[in-house]
């Protein structure tokens, strides 16, 4: 159930420059709209089919902005278009291609992140930093998609400081990528219950919160 307790209380510390998106992946769209009516306008989900139907019944709130955080099956990519303002799971060039084909068609320029693994971690997908670097010349031909930043998810059992250390990383390869090949990464979505205060000190601009404003999944 959502805590509009807990949400004003975090809500309250964050810089102006951190958006927090509510990950609603297995909640009611009761607890949506009770979220809504907090002033939450961003929301996640990871799972398409899941998805769907919350995004059909809440069609009425027009300021919503949806977006997708999951591994995205590529069966599953015009969907993912149709429906989210921001892909934040991008994790491989055949997967973009394939969202700015759909994107051309639909003609729709989704926002999109480009999901990174800094640290390995044989349960998250995402580039590591010399194959970013590789694939970026042809991530710069996608003229449907709008490429704002990086997304990471860290691995289970860091301390404090190694989250920190692993978030300020990723914040570091977005500037050397953006000196180096004129992009504008300026977005970071990183963070999430556990470790979102790590990343706003090492320069999230996006935390994404489930449990911590949800409670745990039902």
């Amino acid at each position: 159930m959502f805590s509009p307790t807990v949400y004003s209380d975090i809500a309250s510390h964050l810089p102006a420059s951190v958006k927090l998106i509510a990950v609603t992946k297995t909640k009611a769209i009761a607890d949506i709209e009770v979220a809504y009516g907090a002033g939450i306008r961003d929301f996640a989900e990871s799972r398409v089919q899941e998805a769907l139907p919350k995004i059909d019944a809440l069609a009425d709130l027009k300021d919503i902005r949806w977006h997708f955080i999951g591994r995205l099956q590529a069966n599953k990519a015009r969907k993912v278009v149709e429906h989210f303002a921001w892909i934040h799971s991008v994790d491989q060039l055949a997967l973009a291609q394939r969202l700015d084909r759909i994107a051309q068609e639909l003609t729709l320029a989704p926002n999109i992140l480009l999901q990174v693994k800094l640290l390995p971690d044989d349960n998250k997908t995402g580039w590591t930093p010399a194959a970013l670097r590789q694939d970026l010349p042809a991530l710069q031909t996608l003229n449907s998609l709008n490429i704002n930043g990086l997304m990471t998810i860290l691995p289970l059992g860091l301390t404090p400081a190694d989250r920190q250390a692993a978030f300020q990383a990723t914040t570091d390869l977005a500037h050397q990528l953006t000196q180096d090949f004129g992009l504008t990464l300026s977005e970071l979505s990183m963070g999430m219950s556990q470790d979102y205060p790590q990343a706003i000190a090492a320069g999230a601009t996006m935390i994404r919160l489930g449990t911590v404003l949800f409670g745990d999944r039902g």
